[in-house]
């Protein structure tokens, strides 16, 4: 995905779901990439993708605000 990097990775989409609002609402576009296997959800992860040119605020505003 070329201008886009990956914030976060999930086991679950609520988790993902609730972070990327948060970003939303932050006003940093996300988008959700589900890589879990569709029989075997214990297997792959929810991907967190945010632009490139926001990954440092992002990533800033993940470490210090939503992870806490």
């Amino acid at each position: 995905m070329q201008g886009w990097f990956k914030l976060y990775s999930a086991k679950n989409y609520v988790e993902a779901n609730i972070i990327k609002g948060k970003l939303e609402k932050n006003n940093i576009q996300a988008i959700i990439l589900n890589r879990q296997d569709s029989n075997y959800q214990a297997f792959g992860e929810i991907e967190l993708y945010v632009p490139v040119y926001l990954k440092d605020i992002a990533r800033h505003l993940l470490d210090n605000t939503l992870l806490n």
